[in-house]
């Protein structure tokens, strides 16, 4: 395993950490996660030497952080690093963004009961909450981080400028965002629409104020396994099948894409989704790639990838490919 380091963070961190979002115990992508199969797979990680795991209490309403704090007993708590979320809150009619002060103290304790631990590593406040003033937020942070419940204080899916409003009360030591290969600024995941461009904006400061970086959605959510063909059809259990990347006359561009870049890693000799997440791996403002892996060999695939380089060559023509998506 490589490990990185960042000024923010005490620790070094694993290239590849391990995303918890298909140990929510429902079918997202189709398949089905037991809570045996997702504590084998944490483990295989952790003794592969991954050391961060990504929840948040919005996967399957907390199962994700219980199996998790399941997961991690009898490994070294302080060689883990563990980063959950708050600010997603649901209730019978679904989920909703939520930031207010009552709602991230609540999260909190509730979050480290489920984990069974009595700090979180990296607490991200999951997505944007417009109608609360983050001015709000950021005193229920002070008031966990003085407590000892959160080591380090992190951001997902937030603009630059917000980040610097926030930073002039909490100091933010990660940011989260949506980034490959495909998707270098993009503008959209699903139907949301994103107010920051990842590679223009989010990078670049992180490299510059010493912040971790954390790319979610690799292989943009499969696609660039290199298997899919066009046309593809998701079943009713699978959110891919409202991504309008994935689907429909939109996602030919994204399908034609890949098929060539499966070309160039089949000439030099690697699979399709190693090409993916090295080339993630070896950009220097990425901290740690945030795959999802439902199985001991998918988590070995992607920590496979780090036993080679991508040269030079090969750059230059994985570059022509992407150079249309750079603002898509």
């Amino acid at each position: 395993m490589k490990y990185k380091n960042v000024s923010r963070i005490k620790e070094q961190i694993s290239v590849i950490g391990l995303g918890c979002w298909g140990f929510s115990g429902e079918s997202y992508w189709g398949e089905r996660s037991g809570e045996k199969n997702s504590i084998d797979v944490i483990r295989a990680a952790l003794d592969l030497g991954v050391n961060l795991l990504d929840t948040a209490p919005v996967y399957g309403q907390g199962h994700s952080e219980t199996v998790v704090g399941k997961a991690i007993k009898g490994y070294d708590r302080s060689k883990i690093i563990i980063a959950t979320k708050c600010g997603l809150s649901w209730n019978e009619s679904g989920e909703y963004n939520n930031l207010k002060k009552e709602s991230v103290l609540k999260e909190i304790d509730d979050s480290l009961k489920r984990l069974d631990t009595d700090y979180v590593d990296i607490y991200q406040l999951h997505w944007p909450d417009p109608s609360t003033p983050i001015e709000e937020t950021l005193e229920a942070i002070k008031i966990i981080m003085d407590a000892g419940k959160v080591r380090y204080f992190g951001v997902s899916n937030f603009a630059i400028d917000d980040v610097k409003e926030i930073e002039k009360i909490v100091p933010v030591s990660s940011h989260q965002s949506l980034y490959n290969m495909l998707e270098r600024n993009p503008r959209t995941y699903h139907h949301i629409d994103l107010v920051y461009r990842t590679e223009r904006e989010i990078l670049p400061y992180c490299l510059e104020h010493g912040q971790a970086f954390l790319p979610y959605s690799p292989l943009m959510q499969g696609l660039l396994g290199g298997h899919w063909t066009e046309g593809r059809v998701f079943g009713d259990d699978d959110v891919r099948r409202f991504n309008p990347k994935l689907t429909g006359e939109r996602s030919l561009v994204y399908y034609k894409a890949m098929r060539e870049l499966k070309k160039i890693s089949e000439k030099y000799g690697h699979p399709m989704s190693e090409t993916a997440m090295n080339w993630l791996v070896q950009n220097p403002a990425v901290t740690s790639v945030i795959a999802t892996s439902l199985s001991p060999e998918q988590i070995n695939g992607s920590v496979k990838s780090l036993e080679w380089e991508i040269s030079g060559e090969m750059t230059a023509e994985i570059n022509k490919v992407l150079e249309p998506f750079e603002d898509m």
